[in-house]
């Protein structure tokens, strides 16, 4: 996933695929997925926790490299021979094996599940016994049948009587010959005659010198032998092939038993490996929880050799927060290290966290993070993060976990705003947990104002300019543009000015204290009267009572018994009870006309069987010391 990518999950792969021995489970590793089940986060999680303590105490496991046994596999299932090299690798995996349940053996005093699982690995030890009988140092061995003893010892004894033969044909003839020594030629003994002289030698010619001054004859006195010598190879050729095709013939006999062993070894090559993973990155296991809750404590981000430790906590109340400070201050890394924590902490991974942290599982992590611009695509900077977030919207679900960096940024800065406002609301209509970063303030006071989402800031050394990589959840941050302004010696006349226009919203330049003549006043062109369009009603009064209502994030239904108040809280009766609630919360599900008749009587929902008996009286004559509550008095 594109995603995954971005947060870097699949650079921790990569760490946890070199960290693994066989091809097979290189690959594995590469294609980790989070898992959606706590139940089988938790065992994954248990695995990495119980391999490192096994490592910790008996050190690095003796895992089979398998590469050459899934040739191997192949070639069997060919009805091929096959050599000895091939035998030699299934004895080397069969070795291994042993070396693993010894191992794991002596492991099981940490009473890890794990350490038990060398009981699994079925014992193949008459097999490696027989295949290193008759293999040694990738040859067959002159004992592993008596016929091959005997033929070998013949054809030795074969070669020293021909030897012998030729030496004294040598030496008889050696003003002929060019060394006084026999050479073997194509498997055959010869003497080196000087070419002049080829004649003298009665025999074969066997082979010329490179230069030609030298010709390699066979004598006709040893050609009887030579034969017999060949014939004894052959023999020893058909008794070598007969061996071959029986331990061939034997290890597809035990094949099942070889496969059960490498996909156990394959298995334990995985554990191991997250747990040298575990190691490498000084990591730690965190709890999962089911509880929507997000709590990192001293928490560094994992492709990070010297980050600042992360405190961190969303959930329990909250489902957002809104992250803001200067840039370069850190944001980017904050929300990314906790989008990659989660991922490895579903995957089973250890994390680079205080192991008092906490986190929930997630169906999905979704981001939208850096600048997405695409020459090829036409895709603006602006357009690249909207389609993404679109994306995001259309697929995230309540138990998503959502991070949006520079949310709103690349467009117009109003526009922006209203655009991540939006979002934001609709985040929390749809009651994921999330966390942005912005520099707008009006977001930062649309988290202040609204229930469920939190301001935090990076924290900023205003003296040395300098960011301090420090998440402070509670309080918004600044962008520090102006203070860093004025400590670099940004005039004081232009620092009032921006300050006037950031603060007051005012946006008419005028003159100012700049010392310089010819200041000149700049208006803006007066525009004609336009018809004026009507001032669209606000969203906090478009309720009304007896409109049936959805409140978020918890999607309950209740019914408006109270319109909107100067704070845009609308009460809204739920299950009974009488709640005030921000507009923006609600979300209109059947207006009341469509529910009820034009002149409805409301009390008959909202009043008490008190309160309706002591109007019906009311409504006939006045009784002394009888009160009727409105439905307004009534309200919280």
């Amino acid at each position: 996933m594109n995603h995954f990518k971005t947060l870097e999950f699949d650079t921790i792969l990569n760490q946890l695929a070199d960290c693994a021995v066989s091809s097979i489970t290189k690959e594995r590793c590469a294609t980790v997925t989070p898992a959606t089940n706590i139940a089988e986060a938790i065992r994954l999680t248990n695995q990495t926790t119980e391999a490192r303590k096994i490592m910790e105490q008996a050190g690095s496991p003796p895992i089979a490299i398998m590469t050459e046994l899934e040739k191997i596999i192949i070639l069997l299932g060919a009805d091929a021979m096959l050599t000895p090299d091939n035998i030699g690798n299934v004895a080397t995996f069969l070795a291994s094996c042993n070396r693993m349940k010894t191992y794991l053996k002596k492991a099981e005093s940490t009473q890890s599940d794990i350490a038990f699982y060398g009981n699994s690995m079925i014992d193949l030890s008459d097999l490696e016994e027989e295949i290193s009988r008759c293999l040694h140092n990738g040859q067959i061995d002159d004992r592993a049948t008596p016929k091959l003893h005997d033929l070998r010892r013949s054809l030795e004894r074969k070669g020293e009587q021909i030897k012998d033969k030729v030496e004294s044909i040598l030496k008889a003839n050696k003003q002929f010959c060019t060394d006084g020594y026999v050479s073997i030629r194509n498997g055959r003994y010869t003497i080196p005659v000087q070419k002049k002289f080829k004649n003298k030698i009665a025999g074969i010619l066997v082979e010329m010198s490179n230069a030609g001054g030298t010709c390699f004859i066979e004598p006709t006195a040893i050609s009887k032998l030579q034969d017999e010598l060949a014939l004894l190879r052959i023999e020893e050729d058909n008794e070598v092939r007969i061996i071959l095709y029986t331990l061939t013939a034997l290890i597809d006999e035990n094949l099942p038993s070889i496969k059960m062993n490498m996909e156990a070894m394959e298995i334990l090559d995985f554990v191991f490996a997250k747990a040298k993973l575990s190691i490498s990155m000084q990591a730690t296991p965190i709890r999962l929880t089911e509880e929507r809750e997000i709590r990192l404590l001293s928490a560094r981000h994992p492709l990070l050799a010297n980050g600042v430790p992360l405190d961190f906590a969303l959930g329990n109340g909250t489902s957002g927060i809104v992250i803001t400070g200067p840039n370069t201050g850190g944001k980017t890394v904050a929300i990314k290290t906790v989008g990659l924590i989660s991922l490895m902490a579903q995957s089973g991974l250890h994390v680079p966290a205080d192991e008092r942290s906490n986190v929930c599982i997630f169906d999905s992590v979704w981001c939208d993070i850096g600048d997405g611009q695409s020459i090829s695509q036409n895709l603006s900077t602006f357009s690249s993060h909207m389609t993404n977030i679109i994306d995001v919207l259309g697929r995230a679900t309540s138990s998503s976990l959502i991070l949006f960096d520079e949310l709103g940024s690349g467009t117009d800065p109003a526009e922006g705003m209203g655009i991540a406002t939006a979002i934001l609301e609709e985040l929390l209509t749809k009651g994921c947990l999330f966390t942005v970063t912005t520099h707008y303030p009006e977001i930062k006071d649309f988290a202040a104002n609204t229930q469920g989402i939190i301001n935090a800031r990076m924290a900023f050394d205003r003296e040395s300019l300098l960011p301090q990589y420090r998440l402070e959840i509670g309080e918004a941050g600044e962008s520090c543009a102006l203070h860093i302004a004025e400590r670099l010696g940004m005039p004081k006349y232009l620092l009032e000015r921006a300050k006037e226009i950031t603060y007051s919203g005012r946006t008419t330049a005028h003159a100012t204290n700049k010392p310089k003549e010819n200041i000149i006043t700049v208006t803006p062109l007066a525009i004609k009267d336009e018809p004026k369009k009507e001032a669209p009603i606000p969203r906090s009064e478009s309720f009304n009572i007896g409109d049936s209502v959805t409140v978020y994030p918890q999607k309950s239904v209740g019914i408006v018994y109270k319109r909107a108040n100067e704070k845009g809280e609308i009460g809204v009766q739920i299950k009974g009870e009488k709640q005030l609630i921000n507009h923006k919360r609600i979300k209109l599900k059947v207006a009341a006309s469509e529910l009820y008749p034009e002149d409805y009587d409301f009390s008959i929902i909202f009043d008490t069987v008190e309160n309706r008996k002591a109007r019906h009286l009311m409504s006939r004559k006045h009784v002394k010391g009888t009160t009727v509550t409105t439905i307004a008095e009534d309200a919280p």
